[in-house]
């Protein structure tokens, strides 16, 4: 998998590029994440993507976010 900072930097990226984007994430962010990140993971790693993205948008830190993702990947493998 790509590094996550990136995929979570992609997703901030397309989600602020275009507003119907935008509403579908404010509605639902979780199942957008999903959609456009073309991964199948675990639901608690969607969110926590999904976490890092609203962070993000709001102008917080990735970085915070990235780690517990990838300590969850981890687990899984």
């Amino acid at each position: 998998m790509t590094d996550i900072k990136e995929k979570i930097q992609e997703i901030v990226t397309k989600v602020k590029s275009d507003g119907d984007l935008m509403e579908e994430f404010k509605k639902d962010p979780v199942k957008t994440v999903e959609k456009l990140s073309g991964v199948d993971l675990p639901d608690d790693v969607v969110k926590k993507v999904a976490d890092g993205v609203k962070a993000a948008l709001a102008g917080g830190k990735l970085a915070d976010a990235a780690g517990d993702i990838k300590d969850k990947l981890k687990k899984l493998f």
